[in-house]
């Protein structure tokens, strides 16, 4: 994202502020996250109080379909795991390019369809196909350039992911599940959630994907 001290960013769909942090301890950049689940929003300024960042890090709870700014001040903008979650990635996007600074940046990172097959539920981000709107990449593409987006970067993850998860039950295999984790969010259906997201990439039906686009 060509990150940079004093740049700042929009988190859409920040969660409890992992990468919110990141980017703010690690970049010097101002950060802002924006969630729907007010608990994740309260989880997100304890942790950032407790980290010492809450100069630099700040929390909203508010939609990504209707973002609660009224004019464009965002440097960058980024989502993490996010779309799968939303139908409309149009209005999704357009959100976005209304309070991106002229030229600004969106990066995207999100389990993309890439075959045929079912998905399999639970899944991290839905229990089941009611609440899950995992789309093609191509579907990504056409809705970033009708909300004003011009694509610069792509790149396939799934190597990646696969070689993470492994990682991850390997460790869990071997000491149980770490103090800190995706099961205290998750609960006790994590391990098969993420099983059901390593076998559907190994199967080619979804793949982590990454999106870098242009406001134009």
């Amino acid at each position: 994202m060509d990150l940079r001290p004093g740049l700042h960013l929009l988190d859409v769909g920040s969660g409890i502020g992992g990468p919110a942090r990141y980017f703010a301890a690690e970049h010097g950049c101002k950060v802002t996250g924006v969630d729907l689940t007010e608990e994740f929003v309260l989880v997100s300024r304890s942790l950032t109080r407790r980290t010492r960042l809450d100069h630099a890090a700040e929390f909203l709870h508010g939609s990504a379909l209707a973002l609660p700014f009224e004019t464009p001040h965002f440097d960058r903008a980024y989502t993490i795991h996010v779309g799968m979650n939303i139908s409309d990635k149009l209005r999704l996007f357009r959100e976005v390019r209304r309070v991106l600074n002229p030229d600004g940046l969106l990066a995207i990172f999100d389990l993309m369809r890439t075959g045929e097959g079912p998905i399999r539920y639970p899944a991290p981000w839905a229990l089941t196909e009611e609440t899950s709107f995992v789309a093609q990449v191509n579907d990504y593409r056409e809705a970033l350039a009708a909300a004003g987006f011009h694509v610069t970067h792509e790149r396939r993850r799934g190597a990646f992911a696969l070689e993470f998860m492994q990682r991850m039950m390997a460790r869990m295999a071997e000491g149980g599940p770490p103090a800190l984790g995706l099961h205290l969010l998750m609960g006790e259906p994590t391990k098969l959630m993420l099983s059901n997201v390593q076998t559907m990439i190994e199967e080619g039906i979804v793949e982590p994907i990454e999106l870098v686009a242009r406001a134009v």
